[in-house]
């Protein structure tokens, strides 16, 4: 099983305009460029933390909303509060959520990029409050109360600057093809703990967290992967606590068959669903 501080770190997407990415993403969202290229933009928080790495390509396809890739990545905030100063500075923005979910494990809120990418909002209730039966923790999507969370952020006098420090991706939520397939990859394989399940749906983590990756075949049961020129998600990054953890999930990808790529500060895979996974060692 992965090692318990391993986390979830950057999303990689494709975009069809860079700059336009990045006025959403700075100005309604709060997110700071940490770096930036005549074609890459790479986004954090304001104490540094990477979250999100833009790549632009022009001439790039939109993705079939049937086919795998990204459902949604979801921005950890530190507190309540700061998720509810970056709710009232989106509304302030003109920008409307999708919607919202109390999920007992936390409060979400939701929305899309110009782009049509998902994003989740969310900040955790204390882990001391979760829920567990038959050794899954309990999950349901019920109203978030807005108000609430409104109030807590007024009642905090730090104006928002943008997104806080301790900001993180909390997790990321992929469409899959195969459920079963994806099961196998992520739990034999990787080596994420399965932390609850339902219809259509398995949520996995490590070192007992509600989920860091969420797999679903709601929309997309039996689709083929978007085409190889296809913007939307690139990969996603699973920060490891040491190389030997890193090798080791390499032994296991190699000894199954998996196509492993090295990189300059890890390995990159695809899931059974041709959805790409950064393995890195984290700093």
């Amino acid at each position: 099983m992965l090692p318990k501080n391993t986390s979830v770190g950057p999303v990689s997407l494709v975009v069809p305009d860079l700059k336009k990415s990045q006025r959403f993403y700075e100005d309604v969202l709060g997110f700071k460029t940490l770096a930036e290229t005549a074609t890459t933009l790479h986004l954090g928080a304001s104490d540094d933390t990477p979250l999100l790495i833009l790549t632009e390509n022009k001439n790039g396809i939109k993705p079939n909303r049937r086919s795998p890739g990204l459902f949604h990545f979801a921005i950890l905030f530190p507190t309540r509060s700061s998720l509810g100063k970056a709710a009232i500075h989106l509304s302030e923005a003109g920008w409307h959520l999708s919607g919202a979910g109390d999920h007992l494990v936390s409060e979400a809120l939701y929305l899309e990029d110009p782009d049509g990418n998902g994003i989740e909002l969310y900040a955790d209730r204390p882990r001391e409050t979760w829920k567990f039966q038959g050794g899954q923790v309990l999950m349901d999507t019920l109203s978030v109360d807005l108000q609430s969370i409104a109030a807590d952020a007024k009642a905090d006098p730090t104006p928002y600057t943008g997104l806080p420090a301790g900001t993180t991706m909390g997790h990321v939520h992929l469409k899959v093809a195969n459920l079963e397939a994806a099961k196998h990859f992520y739990e034999d394989l990787i080596g994420f703990d399965e932390m609850t399940s339902m219809p259509q749906a398995l949520f996995v983590a490590a070192g007992g967290y509600h989920h860091h990756l969420g797999l679903n075949t709601w929309m997309s049961s039996g689709s083929n992967p978007p085409a190889e020129n296809s913007l939307g998600l690139l990969g996603f990054t699973i920060n490891l606590p040491s190389n030997d953890d890193l090798a080791a999930i390499v032994a296991r990808l190699t000894s199954s068959g998996v196509k492993v790529e090295s990189t300059s500060n890890g390995a990159f895979v695809r899931d059974p669903s041709h959805n790409g996974v950064f393995l890195t060692v984290a700093a």
